[in-house]
C-alpha cells in the first residue's frame, strides 16, 4: 500500500469491510445514468444493421456502400478519440460526456435527411466524429471511482448496458420499422434514428446536471467515506514508469499489444452487431419484428456471461484467461454460423454462443488497460488503445459487405473473423508482458 492509503487508512474508523458498502452507494448512484447513456451509445452503433433493408431499398445501397458507411462512423471516431479524451481529462468527465451524448444524439437525428450515398457517407462520419471518446472517457470516469479490485464487476455493468440495448433495441426496432413505416409520411428507418438520437440530447443534459467530476465533490458520501475511498483507490493504482503521459503509455510494455487484441476483439463485435439482423433474414426469416426479437437472442447469452464472468474475473484476478476463453467461445460461435447459415434455428443457437463470447470478452478486456496506466496515461492511453480496436469495426464491415458482394455468401467472411479471434486468444495467453501477468496475481 502507498503512504497515502496507509495514512489515510489509519486516520478514520473505516475498515476494509466496508469497501463494498461504500462501493454500493456509488453505484447505486453513478451507474443507473451511465448505463443508460451506454445503453443509447451502443444502440446508435447498431441501428444502422436494422434500418439497413428499409434504407437500402429506399436508397438503392449495394452491400458495399452499406458497409463502407458503417465504415466511415468508425473513421470518425478513431480520427477525434485521442483529442476527445484529452479535452475529457483537461475540462472534467461530466463536461465533455454531456457534450459529446448532444452533439451526437443531434447528428443522429441528422440521418432522416439522407437521400443519397454522399450523404449517408458523411453523416456517418460525422456520427462517428461526434461520439468519439465516449466509451474510453466513461471508462476513465469509472477509474476515478472504483478501486481496481472492484472495476471487473463495474465494468461488466456499464457493458450490460450495451447487451439490454441489443436486447430491447433489437425487438423495439424491429416494431418500429414494422409499425411506424409511413407514419407522418416518414419510413420506418427514419423513425428509427430520431427515436435513437433525440434522447441522447436530454441525457446529455442530465449528465451535466447530475454527475460529479471528483469523490471530493460528491456531497452524498461522508468525509471519512471520501477519504477511505480515495485511499484504496490510491493504493491499489500502482502505474508502469512512464504511466502518467500518453506517451509514456504507450512506451509500457504490453501496450500495443492491448491495442491488437481489442483491435481483432471489435473485427468480432462488428461481425456480430451490423450483419446478424442480415443473417437472419437470408436464413429465412422475413418479417421485421421476428427478426428484431431473434437478435436479441445474442445480447441475452452476452448479458448473462458478463454479469457471471464479471465476478468470477474479480474473485480470480486472471482475467487474461477469461477474455481468451471467451474469444475461444466467439470463434466457436462465428464457425457455426457459417456452417448452418440456412438453418434458422442452429443458426441462432450458433447466434447465442457467438454473442456470449463477443459481447462478455469486451468489458473482461477493459479491466486490463488500467492496470498499466494511470493519469493523463489512463485518459489518453485508454483511448488510444480503443482508437486501436475501433479500427476493428473499419475493417469488419468493409469486408463482410465486400465478400458478400463478391460471393453471394457471407459465410467465408464468418470463417475469417472465427480465425481472427482465435489468433487474438493466442496473443492474450502468450503474448503479453510477464509484468502484468505478475500484476494480476498480486491483485
Amino acid at each position: 500500500m502507498s503512504d497515502l492509503g496507509a495514512v489515510s487508512a489509519a486516520s478514520h474508523p473505516l475498515t476494509k469491510e466496508n469497501t463494498a458498502d461504500i462501493i454500493r452507494k456509488v453505484a447505486w448512484r453513478l451507474m443507473p445514468l451511465i448505463m443508460l447513456c451506454y445503453l443509447f451509445a451502443f444502440f446508435d452503433r447498431i441501428n444502422i444493421s436494422f434500418a439497413k433493408f428499409q434504407l437500402q431499398s429506399d436508397l438503392g445501397f449495394s452491400d458495399t456502400a452499406y458497409g463502407l458507411g458503417a465504415s466511415l462512423f468508425v473513421i470518425g471516431y478513431v480520427i477525434f478519440e485521442v483529442p476527445s479524451n484529452l479535452m475529457l481529462y483537461k475540462v472534467g468527465a461530466r463536461k465533455w460526456i454531456a457534450r459529446i451524448m448532444i452533439s451526437w444524439g443531434l447528428a443522429t437525428t441528422m440521418m432522416v435527411f439522407v437521400n443519397n450515398e454522399w450523404q449517408f457517407y458523411g453523416l456517418r462520419f460525422i456520427i462517428g466524429a461526434m461520439e468519439a471518446g465516449f466509451a474510453p472517457g466513461v471508462l476513465y470516469y469509472l477509474t476515478l471511482w472504483f478501486p481496481a479490485s472492484y472495476r471487473g464487476r463495474i465494468t461488466s455493468l456499464l457493458f450490460l448496458a450495451s447487451a439490454f440495448s441489443g436486447l430491447v433495441g433489437a425487438p423495439l426496432s424491429g416494431l418500429v420499422l414494422g409499425h411506424m413505416n409511413g407514419v407522418l409520411g416518414m419510413p420506418g428507418w427514419h423513425w428509427l434514428f430520431l427515436l435513437g438520437g433525440l434522447p441522447c440530447v436530454a441525457l446529455g443534459i442530465l449528465v451535466l446536471k447530475v454527475l460529479k467530476d471528483r469523490i471530493d465533490d460528491a456531497g452524498w458520501l461522508s468525509a471519512s467515506e471520501k477519504t477511505y475511498l480515495k485511499s484504496q483507490i490510491a493504493s491499489q493504482s500502482k502505474p508502469a514508469p512512464g504511466g502518467h503521459s500518453l506517451f509514456g503509455a504507450i512506451k509500457t510494455p504490453g501496450f500495443l499489444t492491448l491495442g491488437l487484441i481489442y483491435f481483432l476483439i471489435q473485427v468480432a463485435s462488428y461481425g456480430l452487431n451490423f450483419w446478424a439482423p442480415h443473417l437472419i433474414r437470408t436464413a429465412g426469416t422475413n418479417n421485421p419484428t421476428i427478426i428484431g426479437l431473434l437478435t436479441a437472442v445474442p445480447y441475452v447469452c452476452g448479458a448473462i456471461c458478463m454479469v457471471v464472468v464479471g465476478r468470477m474475473s474479480d474473485n480470480s484476478g486472471e482475467r487474461r484467461k477469461f477474455v481468451c476463453g471467451l474469444l475461444l467461445m466467439a470463434a466457436v460461435g462465428f464457425f457455426a454460423a457459417g456452417l448452418f447459415d440456412k438453418q434458422t434455428t442452429l443458426l441462432i443457437v450458433a447466434l447465442g454462443v457467438m454473442g456470449a463470447g463477443v459481447v462478455a470478452a469486451i468489458p473482461a478486456f477493459w479491466a486490463l488497460p488500467p492496470k498499466l496506466l494511470t493519469g493523463a496515461g489512463a485518459a489518453g492511453g485508454i483511448a488510444l488503445i480503443n482508437t486501436l480496436g475501433q479500427l476493428g469495426g473499419i475493417v469488419s464491415p468493409v469486408m463482410v459487405g465486400r465478400i458478400r458482394d463478391l460471393t453471394g455468401s457471407t459465410t467465408p467472411a464468418l470463417y475469417a473473423i472465427g480465425c481472427m479471434s482465435v489468433v487474438c486468444a493466442l496473443i492474450l495467453m502468450f503474448g503479453l508482458p510477464q509484468s502484468l501477468r505478475q500484476k494480476e496475481r498480486a491483485e
